[in-house]
């Protein structure tokens, strides 16, 4: 669940942590009214989902309320990877003598959260890492009980950044990673913070994530903000391919069989178990393959789910095969999955001894599973074979 800057800004102020003066507006008449109350300069901002608005001429400046409602024409109109804005927030526009950049996420490879702390902010943290590395701090902190203050204050201050300075920061940092922690943020971003002339310190724009699964513990605050809480928010809106698989898994409360993103390659996947989703989506990339599609699937689907989904994923234009690849599992029947991939085929108006270019699902009921596959002269392997191994055998069948 991504949330637009307007929302993540109002997410900030209840965290206590401090803001520019800023107001959201749907229409030219709206900005107008906020520029005249806001007074002297404003930041006009395009709301999208995605990044490089600046770029793209989502984000313009104005010194009176006319000139921001003449800008907020252009706004509206303006295209941004895809996607039209659903509003515009109008900022005072505020002067910085400093900026600096701080983020709260979950390190997998630590399977610890971290604070990403830079003395360099406003530009993309990726190029501050790579072209100057002693200007990022990375500390690791534990998720159990409270955020202790002396974890955000190592953080700033191993950049060597102290006195006054670094009390203010460290509120901010402190601040934002007890708020991702409380609401289970994957990712809490704020770049840039603003060190102002007069010494105070001010979140200038901000990037929240929170995990999709989580919503509905969090449902006080979306109610708040008039956001569903199976509302679906990535860089850009679901693809009808993804409101139609969301509508397969939740259609049927038995096990997963959905939760997909759509790519622009030519093999379906249908995939599962945990990380190992994951490490089969990467392991066919890897291997050379185009996904067409990342999904997960397991929990003991129903075959009339699995199969279902089996179908939509077939009458894709752009796929040619589908993989159905897991790792080994004890909860998912591979016989319920392989009845239910290869009804889906069946449905699509497909054989799916051609459709299929691989079904790796080793687990329980695994030999009845196999004896379906046999019946239809479906290709699989057992666990004897990795699931990089796999992978590379699925994407050798497209050629």
């Amino acid at each position: 669940m991504r949330f637009y800057e307007f929302e993540s800004k109002e997410i900030l102020a209840s965290a206590g942590i401090p803001i520019p003066k800023s107001m959201f507006c749907r229409t030219a008449e709206e900005v107008l009214s906020a520029a005249n109350k806001i007074g002297g300069s404003v930041v006009l901002k395009s709301q999208v989902l995605s990044g490089g608005r600046m770029k793209a001429g989502g984000i313009r400046f104005a010194t009176s309320g006319d000139e921001a409602a003449a800008a907020a024409i252009d706004i509206f109109a303006l295209t941004i990877s895809g996607n039209k804005p659903v509003g515009i927030l109008v900022e005072e526009r505020i002067e910085v003598e400093q900026e600096y950049y701080a983020a709260v996420t979950y390190d997998g490879r630590a399977k610890r959260p971290l604070v990403i702390f830079s003395d360099m902010g406003g530009i993309d943290i990726e190029q501050v890492a790579e072209d100057h590395p002693e200007h990022i701090s990375r500390t690791h902190f534990s998720a159990l009980g409270n955020f202790p203050d002396y974890v955000a204050k190592t953080a700033v201050a191993d950049v060597g950044i102290a006195g006054s300075e670094l009390n203010g920061l460290t509120r901010i940092v402190s601040g934002l990673a007890r708020l991702a922690l409380n609401r289970d943020m994957t990712l809490a971003e704020i770049n840039p913070i603003g060190r102002l002339a007069d010494g105070r310190v001010i979140a200038l724009d901000c990037h929240l994530d929170m995990e999709q699964e989580a919503t509905k513990s969090h449902k006080d605050l979306l109610d708040s903000m008039d956001i569903g809480v199976d509302e679906k928010r990535q860089a850009r809106p679901p693809t009808k391919f993804e409101q139609d698989a969301a509508f397969v898994d939740s259609a049927d409360p038995r096990g997963v069989a959905g939760n997909l993103t759509e790519f622009d390659g030519n093999l379906g996947l249908i995939i599962g178990a945990g990380g190992g989703s994951l490490t089969l989506f990467d392991a066919v990339r890897d291997a050379g393959g185009q996904p067409a599609n990342y999904c997960e699937i397991g929990g003991n689907p129903s075959v009339s789910k699995a199969a279902a989904l089996t179908k939509l994923i077939c009458e894709q234009p752009n796929i040619d095969k589908i993989a159905v690849m897991m790792n080994v599992v004890s909860n998912t029947r591979v016989d319920i999955v392989a009845r239910g991939v290869i009804k889906g085929c069946l449905d699509a108006g497909y054989d799916p001894a051609e459709k299929i270019a691989l079904f790796r699902i080793p687990g329980s009921w695994e030999e009845e599973g196999f004896a379906i596959l046999d019946k239809y002269s479906v290709k699989y392997v057992d666990r004897s074979v990795s699931m990089d191994e796999a992978a590379k055998m699925a994407v050798e069948s497209l050629k």
